[in-house]
């Protein structure tokens, strides 16, 4: 905003344009006056009619036309100076991070152990209710979703508009990309999307609730890759715990048992954390400390947003600049009306 003049709502982009406004009078002053050669002598039939108030009708639109002229010279020059509207004054952060969230909605988030307000529900629920808010509160984020079951999907490229990330996690179902557990897969879609990103402060949140059990690249390859690129992972084991087993060999009721040893080492080679979710209060305490780990920066500046006005001073110059032709195509016709006279 340097070289603004601000008025309440108003300012000058170049106020020293408004400089030129004298230039007509200047360059008046300074060009030596036309001389007008004494015209010869003609005889016309009609000599009277040419004679009868003329002078004084030519001279009433003369003036009116200088001002119309001069008004449009102002205009010109306001319009040159780039008048603008200062919008109110927006805060926005300095910098921020590049945060992904891949969510599994293979067919065990369908698993109905987690409470929300009383009521229970499956995983996914609890996932796309806790990490809303989440999301939510990343402001001057970049936010991107991936979806994975037995294939990775791209369902939010990195996007500053958390609304839209928001709207399409809530809209996901268990089993859109198949039943079974691609982790590898959805870490190396990740580590492609954000590897070739300027920022240094690369994230992926992976929440799941099994093991891999498909897909082509292995979760600890996956990590690898992730650490070459200098993107951390936070990985999110989401699930109660088995029920007790009952029988002679003890069999346990849960399903798709959380591979935690996998999850944890895939943590620590990223020099991201591995959490444990058992239930809504302890998903919402994680991203609680995501909120620590991975802060979102204070540092803020601001700016006003800008509307440009200089098309209206403009337009109306030209407006005047066009009535000013009229008036004096006017005047030829009539001279040239009263030329046919006879």
């Amino acid at each position: 905003m340097d070289g603004l003049i601000p008025w309440p709502e108003l300012a000058l982009a170049w106020p020293w344009l408004l400089l030129a406004l004298p230039v007509p009078w200047l360059v008046r002053l300074a060009l030596p006056r036309a001389e007008v050669a004494a015209p010869a002598a003609v005889r016309v039939p009609f000599y009277r009619l040419l004679s009868q108030g003329q002078p004084h009708q030519q001279a009433a639109p003369r003036r009116w036309t200088l001002l119309l002229a001069l008004l449009a010279w102002l205009l010109l020059v306001l319009a040159a100076a780039r008048p603008q509207w200062l919008g109110e004054p927006v805060a926005l952060p300095m910098a921020g991070r590049d945060l992904m969230l891949a969510v599994d909605i293979s067919g065990s988030m369908t698993e109905e152990d987690m409470v929300i307000r009383g009521q229970v529900v499956d995983r996914l629920m609890a996932v796309k209710a806790v990490a809303g808010d989440f999301i939510e509160r990343r402001e001057g984020d970049r936010i991107g979703l991936i979806l994975f079951g037995q294939q990775a999907y791209m369902q939010t490229p990195l996007t500053f508009d958390r609304a839209t990330a928001r709207t399409l996690l809530f809209e996901s179902a268990v089993g859109l990309a198949g039943r079974e557990t691609a982790i590898g897969d959805a870490i190396g879609l990740a580590v492609k999307r954000l590897r070739d990103q300027p920022s240094e402060e690369r994230v992926l949140v992976l929440l799941t609730d099994g093991a891999n059990t498909a897909g082509s690249i292995a979760p600890l390859k996956a990590a690898e890759l992730a650490s070459a690129a200098g993107v951390r992972v936070y990985t999110i084991g989401v699930g109660s715990d088995p029920r007790a087993g009952f029988g002679a060999f003890g069999l346990s009721m849960g399903r798709n048992p959380i591979d935690e040893a996998t999850l944890s080492a895939i943590a620590e080679q990223t020099g991201g954390r591995y959490f444990r979710a058992r239930d809504v209060r302890e998903l919402q305490g994680i991203y609680a400390a995501l909120d620590e780990l991975e802060p979102v920066e204070s540092d803020q500046q601001t700016f006003r947003p800008v509307d440009e006005l200089f098309a209206w001073p403009l337009g109306l110059a030209l407006l005047l600049s066009a009535v000013v032709a009229a008036s004096r195509v006017g005047a030829v016709e009539r001279v040239l009306d009263g030329l046919r006279l006879r």
